[in-house]
């Protein structure tokens, strides 16, 4: 029987990744190196690697910077300390952070405003959470709460039950959040809910296909780096379908004795991993086990961010 590889659509980078690394490098071609990066402006070992060798120097505190250089904030967002830190030094700045982050800011910022306490569905220390908690400026009459999972959702205490919001990060399993939203509805019936879902496109969509990929294949291989909150939540899903998955960021770190006795091997790609790397490691597992490569699936997304007026 013929071995296939199935290459999971739509899979690999997302609109607002693309828009966070054409920012990184267009800031290079114009001003030059080096350009400073506040944290990894995507999370991709290989993207951070190539934009390092261009001259992005990736920092973890804004104080790290010297004067008079530009710096980017990356895809993940920071807070409202960060953003006043960089105006005050008078740092030349260009923000990276997703749009579909920033719609999640602007929200915790409005619910601020309106001394609702907030709820952020989010995963500790990951720095979009850290840049979204930043978000919120308003401690005398407005508390926000992390909720990571659904034990977090039924032991949660409250202080202002009937004035209640919610907010999530935009990277997290669609199912378990479903799962921790209806847990909180239960608990705070008048909670207000995002009218669309903070959850991003991309990675619903990426998610949707994996579900169908799970239920055909024995294998599942994610592209993507270990600190990628969405690549992790792929490899988990397909776990949880019930087909075994490993998260790679290149073909040297697979078994190739083990995944010799697969027939049906999928792969997909987490929003940060880059095209050129999925090919890559597909084209090895074609040569050395004999398989031929399928499309699966359809890719429609067809969303593009603009970049900054200055960097066009």
């Amino acid at each position: 029987m013929i071995k296939e590889i199935k290459l999971a659509n739509p899979r690999g980078f997302c609109a607002g990744v693309d828009r966070a690394i054409d920012i990184v490098n267009k800031a290079l071609d114009i001003y030059g190196a080096p350009v400073y990066v506040k944290h990894e402006v995507v999370h991709n070992k290989v993207v951070v690697n190539d934009l390092k060798k261009r001259g992005a120097i990736f920092v973890e505190n804004i104080n790290e910077i010297p004067d008079e250089s530009l710096v980017i904030f990356s895809a993940h967002g920071v807070s409202s300390e960060v953003e006043e830190t960089t105006k005050s030094r008078n740092l030349n700045y260009f923000d990276a952070t997703c749009p579909l982050v920033t719609k999640v800011h602007m929200e915790v910022i409005k619910h601020a405003k309106a001394n609702k306490d907030i709820i952020l569905i989010g995963h500790e220390g990951h720095p979009e959470v850290e840049g979204t908690m930043g978000r919120h400026i308003n401690s005398k009459y407005s508390s926000i709460y992390l909720v990571q999972n659904e034990k977090d959702a039924k032991n949660i205490e409250i202080k202002n039950e009937k004035n209640l919001a919610l907010v999530t990060q935009t990277t997290l399993s669609v199912d378990e959040t479903k799962s921790i939203i209806k847990i909180l509805k239960n608990r705070f019936p008048t909670i207000i809910i995002p009218k669309k879902d903070d959850i991003c496109y991309a990675t619903q969509n990426r998610q949707d296909a994996v579900k169908q990929l799970a239920l055909e294949s024995d294998y599942l291989i994610v592209v993507g780096s270990k600190n990628s909150s969405n690549s992790n939540r792929l490899k988990e899903l397909a776990e949880k379908c019930g087909c075994k998955s490993i998260l790679i960021d290149e073909f040297s770190d697979l078994d190739l004795e083990d995944i010799s006795t697969y027939s049906n091997i999928s792969i997909t790609a987490g929003a940060s991993a880059p095209e050129s790397r999925v090919i890559e490691i597909a084209e090895s597992i074609k040569e050395y086990i004999g398989a031929k490569i399928i499309e699966h699936g359809e890719d429609k997304e067809n969303i593009y961010f603009k970049l900054p007026a200055e960097l066009r």
